[in-house]
């Protein structure tokens, strides 16, 4: 079975950051329905600001796996957060350098 991931910056506040993990996760959902694998499990990771977002969306899109963003305008449309479910393969060890929140 697999996790739905969402990265967020933790150079947010502890609310900002749940906040914008709820709205990285919402628009994964609107993208679709999810892999029919996920466990209904959400695991919530740190990174450290914009550019790891963007270095994660940039492997994710190179691996051809299915993930969202979440771009804040109050922060004039920085990325805030993106999620995905699974683990794309040869990213595992990245994944688990990674922090909970």
């Amino acid at each position: 079975m697999k996790k739905l991931y969402v990265l967020t910056r933790r150079d947010l506040s502890a609310p900002q950051r749940l906040v914008q993990s709820c709205h990285a996760v919402a628009e994964l959902l609107k993208g679709g329905p999810v892999d029919a694998e996920w466990n209904d499990t959400i695991v919530v990771l740190g990174v450290n600001g914009e550019d790891d977002l963007c270095w994660w969306g940039r492997k994710l899109e190179e691996a051809k796996h299915r993930w969202a963003e979440f771009k804040e305008s109050y922060f004039n449309d920085q990325r805030t957060a993106l999620a995905f479910v699974g683990t794309p393969p040869g990213l595992e060890g990245d994944l688990s350098q990674l922090r909970l929140l």
